[in-house]
């Protein structure tokens, strides 16, 4: 059975993350890019945002699905496969992993156009998994 206080701790690390990169909503992508405080705001803060999903799925995985998922992209899977979040998510999901990934290791140079549409668009994937997992938990 899941922890609430675990799930409950985690969701509000992902929001205080996720408010800190909507703080820098208001600077262009010129500026962003020319800015090495805003980009590490926002780089810093979408990985522990992406970082506190994996927690989150991880937690749910080990206490209710009973399986030991191979890669971080497969606790996703068995979220899906146990509803509680749909496929369009999951594969959002996975594509958060990859960000968090790409950020962590730095794989070549970063994309700073990449990563501020990211920090524009994409963090309401972060937010639907929220969602999903208080729905599916009904906290």
């Amino acid at each position: 059975m899941v922890d609430n206080d675990i799930l409950f701790a985690k969701i509000s690390s992902v929001k205080k993350h996720l408010n800190r990169v909507k703080k820098q909503a208001g600077i262009t992508l010129s500026e962003f890019v020319n800015n090495a405080d805003a980009q590490d705001i926002i780089l810093f803060n979408l990985q522990l945002a992406i970082q506190n999903c994996i927690d989150i799925a991880a937690h749910i995985v080990s206490e209710e699905v009973m399986k030991v998922a191979g890669s971080t992209s497969e606790m996703f899977y068995y979220l899906e496969e146990n509803a509680v979040i749909k496929q369009q998510l999951t594969e959002k999901m996975i594509k958060a992993v990859g960000l968090r990934n790409l950020i962590v290791y730095e794989y070549g140079n970063l994309d700073m156009k990449m990563i501020y549409e990211a920090s524009r668009h994409d963090i309401k994937d972060l937010n639907d998994f929220l969602k999903a997992v208080v729905n599916a938990f009904n906290l």
